[in-house]
């Protein structure tokens, strides 16, 4: 039951008590639920934003080390080759600067990846295991929490219902009467909950709009979701052509870009033609974003990486805008196709350009800056909700705003339906989480709670 106090609060603020009540029960639900993971998405995805300086340190032994003697780019795969018995070469990576190493992947017959770094000399300086990588291994805890297709799910439904946590808190902050203080910034005299509760309204006004296109632009690469878009877009005759990027537990952002197809490869060497060299240079002439690959007619690369029969030259810069192809006849050097961001359907650059905002490389360090802020924020304001909960929940009790009788409006039972239906994987949790607060409610009836 709602305690007096609280009916008298909440009709002081100019809201229908029951659908104030409703929704700040669903909120906090959605919060407690949502709050692991988002301490960890938002670790995890603040340290990915800087995904372009954490590699360049990782690789800063192979940087600058002159272009005196420098060999040709077919002398630099074969040392690659040489120290990786029985390994392919896959694909040829230019130096980001003269002097760099160059970076040749070079893969096993089961499809196991390898970078091996080669001087401008030819000298095999070392090896990483791109899967081993720290990005990488963020980007899986990130994507799927390192348990594959269940923690894909998890993450995917977290993201659901933190969209809905947040439509549902700016429900709650507009403020009735409406004031500026407490609402556009906090009145720091307040102590105690009250402070709180004027922090996590304010920072959560301020960082709603980040947060729902932050989580709208990660869903493409989600299991259940990105699937369906995948049917949407392609099965319904919406866009034509290849999608370039990748869906599920084995993709999120290190699916980006050139995933790896893992099938079983038969050994091969550069193929006959033109030399590596002839590729490498109309490469270098192009003055793409790094990193540019060059890529054989045999290499083994899915979404965005090599068309079979030609060479292909391209970058693989996060900044989507920035992306380009051009594939070479490999007997002539001739060009045979071009294309770049411009050429997509307008839905795929919609959705690549939330892609490289999502990743903080739209617009460079501002944009990983904005990210962090919009990481920091989720957190702080999660953090806040729980020391609320706590300092409102009564002793012995879960503490969670009281169950109030209510007859859903047809308004609210529609945008529901469209919730569900755009967020199928809060759709099928909203009806269990019904389900399962009920027979709670009859378990346990909830404490008296307060609104102000």
């Amino acid at each position: 039951m709602m305690s007096a106090n609280a009916t008298r609060s909440a009709t002081t603020q100019g809201a229908v008590p029951s659908l104030y009540l409703w929704v700040w029960r669903w909120h906090f639900y959605a919060g407690l639920f949502v709050l692991p993971f988002i301490l960890i998405l938002s670790v995890t995805g603040s340290i990915y934003l800087f995904k372009p300086q954490v590699e360049r340190w990782e690789e800063r032994a192979f940087l600058d080390l002159g272009t005196r003697d420098a060999v040709s780019p077919e002398r630099q795969v074969a040392a690659a080759l040489a120290a990786k018995p029985g390994m392919r070469f896959n694909h040829y990576r230019l130096p980001r600067a003269a002097g760099d190493a160059a970076m040749v992947q070079v893969l096993r017959g089961d499809g196991k990846q390898r970078e091996v770094y080669v001087s401008p000399q030819g000298a095999v300086l070392g090896s990483l295991d791109p899967e081993a990588r720290i990005e990488a291994v963020v980007s899986r805890i990130h994507g799927s929490l390192l348990i594959g297709t269940i923690g894909d799910r998890l993450v995917e439904l977290a993201a659901s219902w933190t969209i809905v946590l947040i439509l549902s808190g700016l429900y709650l902050w507009w403020p009735r009467p409406f004031a500026l203080a407490g609402t556009v910034w906090p009145r720091l005299r307040l102590r105690g909950r009250a402070l709180l509760k004027d922090l996590h309204r304010v920072t959560g006004f301020w960082i709603a709009g980040l947060v729902l296109v932050m989580l709208a632009s990660g869903l493409p690469w989600a299991g259940a979701w990105g699937g369906a878009f995948k049917w949407v877009r392609a099965e319904l005759g919406l866009v034509k052509g290849r999608q370039d990027w990748k869906i599920g537990a084995d993709g999120g952002h290190a699916g980006h870009h050139g995933a790896m197809a893992g099938m079983a490869m038969a050994p091969a060497e550069v193929p006959a033609g033109l030399p590596l060299s002839v590729f490498v240079a109309k490469a270098a002439a192009e003055h793409m974003a790094f990193p540019v690959l060059v890529l054989p007619p045999h290499a083994q690369q899915k979404f965005g990486g090599a068309t079979a029969g030609v060479w292909t030259v391209k970058s693989e810069a996060q900044n989507r805008w920035l992306d380009r192809r051009v594939t070479y006849d490999p007997a002539t050097g001739a060009e045979t196709g071009r294309s770049g961001f411009a050429d997509q359907h307008v839905l795929d650059r919609i959705v690549n350009t939330g892609v490289a905002w999502h990743e903080g490389q739209l617009f460079g360090l501002a944009n990983q800056l904005i990210g962090v802020a919009t990481a920091a924020g989720l957190v702080a304001i999660s953090v806040l909700g729980v020391l609320m909960w706590l300092k409102r929940r009564p002793r012995g009790t879960f503490g969670a705003p009281a169950a109030v009788p209510r007859k859903a409006s047809r308004g609210l039972i529609v945008l529901l339906a469209v919730l569900a239906l755009l967020l199928p994987l809060f759709g099928l949790s909203l009806i269990v989480i019904t389900i399962v607060d009920r027979l709670l409610t009859a378990w346990r009836p909830a404490g008296r709670v307060r609104i102000a």
